[in-house]
């Protein structure tokens, strides 16, 4: 069978590569082992979202007295919590199978393996194509830690597929986006939650001072967050779990919860991805490829989380998949790879997109930073949000905004002004002529502007 381009991966890379595809007139295969849609769809950012959205509703009455509303025996049912989750899910698997069924993707179920640049097999048939798309995500990186395989010790995918897991004390090894969403999942539905992150503060990818303030809010709601803390050992059955860490002045802590989550990183997915004929440059276990998905052989080309020293996010594989297929078509990619959002759904939520104030420093870019708290915002007192901020970086020399960090609520929703900010190279004194609502949690973005226009 022939085809133009073959792409392997179902996830959010996969499909809109091959939905782009098809619209610039090439034949397309896609292959996906397992569900459309990847891991975002079916086992990380929608149920997870979808999860987080039944428990901070459940978790927000029991506060309800605080706004007047009297309420009794507020429960919650942790089976029908995982199926309207399954139902979300479900209905968006769904929409991405029309979408491929209405643009004429040959979708083939099964695992794919390139034989040599052009060749794949999956099935038992032979696929021959001009261009290759690899698109076939991450899966869950395991630390050598001993005892760290062991049953009571749960994955992302194993809380968040079918009926999940439900715990009354869990251990969250790793602080990253998955380990703190999850720890605030768990924590609205009365958990006792334990965060042992190894890196000198929680979300190591991230602006530390978004670290600090988390932490904080964190610790109020009930969480134990210990950073620095290095894990030796898990021992112990399901419902009676102990892990031996040692903290940031070396000294041993034995901490036991009737599960242990490992959430300490994702590895790209390229299991018998490649035939014994067939090899490309790799670092670290992923495909080294350009800022277009080049990689090593010609007309092979590599998108999101497989991809070496990509930022391992959603939207991003999106990006490159459209951006790649451009290349492919012989046209300008359409979208700028510069500037890319980053998104954490804690209570209160956490944004970020550009330079940091210490990233800005480091670069040796003098900058200036506005801030406004959420004390001083109407919507968030309406609403009884935790302490937090918007935080504008912009350059000294010119005024234009470089980079923003967000802790608030709607911050992954605002996020997408300031994107387009940077992109568009405005200045503080232009985002602050944009007039915002009143009373809205965006007039944040003014208030941070104003602040440096003033300056």
């Amino acid at each position: 069978m022939n085809f133009d381009i073959a792409i392997i991966g179902g996830g959010p890379g996969g499909y809109t590569a091959a939905e782009k595809a098809v619209k610039a007139g090439l034949q397309v295969v896609l292959f996906e082992q397992e569900d459309l849609g990847g891991t975002c769809l079916n086992r990380g950012c929608m149920p997870t979202k979808a999860l987080l959205h039944s428990a901070e509703t459940y978790a927000s009455l029991g506060h309800a007295q605080n706004l007047g509303i009297q309420t009794q025996d507020i429960t919650y049912d942790f089976a029908a919590m995982h199926q309207r989750k399954d139902q979300v899910v479900s209905t968006l698997r769904q929409g991405v199978e029309k979408l491929m069924k209405a643009n004429k993707v040959t979708v083939v179920s099964g695992q794919a393996q390139i034989q040599t640049a052009g060749v794949i097999a999956c099935n038992g048939e032979i696929y021959e194509v001009k261009d290759i798309i690899i698109a076939t995500g991450s899966q869950v990186a395991y630390p050598p830690i001993p005892g760290i395989r062991l049953p009571g010790v749960w994955n992302s995918r194993d809380i968040l597929e079918g009926g999940g897991q439900n715990f009354d004390s869990l251990i969250i090894i790793g602080g990253g986006v998955v380990g703190v969403e999850c720890a605030t999942l768990y924590r609205c539905l009365g958990c006792e939650v334990t965060v042992l992150e190894a890196a000198d503060h929680i979300l190591p990818f991230m602006d530390k001072e978004i670290a600090q303030r988390l932490t904080m809010i964190l610790k109020k709601q009930g969480v134990t967050v210990e950073a620095k803390a290095s894990v030796q050992n898990i021992e112990g059955t399901p419902g009676n779990m102990h892990v031996t860490y040692a903290d940031k002045k070396g000294e041993a802590h034995t901490v036991s919860a009737q599960g242990v989550l490992a959430a300490a990183g994702r590895k790209a997915n390229l299991e018998g991805l490649f035939g014994p004929d067939f090899s490309l440059e790799l670092e670290r276990g992923a495909i080294v490829g350009d800022v277009d998905g080049r990689t090593s052989v010609p007309h092979v080309y590599v998108i999101g989380d497989a991809k070496a020293r990509n930022i391992q996010l959603a939207h991003v594989a999106s990006a490159q998949g459209e951006n790649a297929v451009a290349v492919i078509a012989g046209k300008k990619p359409p979208l700028d790879m510069s500037v890319v959002p980053s998104c954490v759904y804690t209570n209160p939520e956490i944004a970020s997109v550009g330079l940091t104030e210490e990233g800005a420093k480091a670069a040796g870019i003098a900058v200036k930073t506005g801030k406004y708290l959420t004390g001083a915002n109407g919507k968030c007192l309406i609403e009884g949000t935790e302490s937090g901020y918007v935080k504008l970086v912009i350059d000294s020399a010119n005024s234009k905004l470089l980079g923003a960090q967000l802790v608030c609520p709607r911050a992954t929703d605002m996020v997408g002004e300031l994107t387009l900010a940077i992109q568009k190279g405005l200045t503080a004194d232009e985002l602050s002529a944009v007039i915002h609502p009143h009373p809205t949690f965006s007039e944040m973005l003014f208030g941070a502007a104003e602040g440096l226009r003033q300056l």
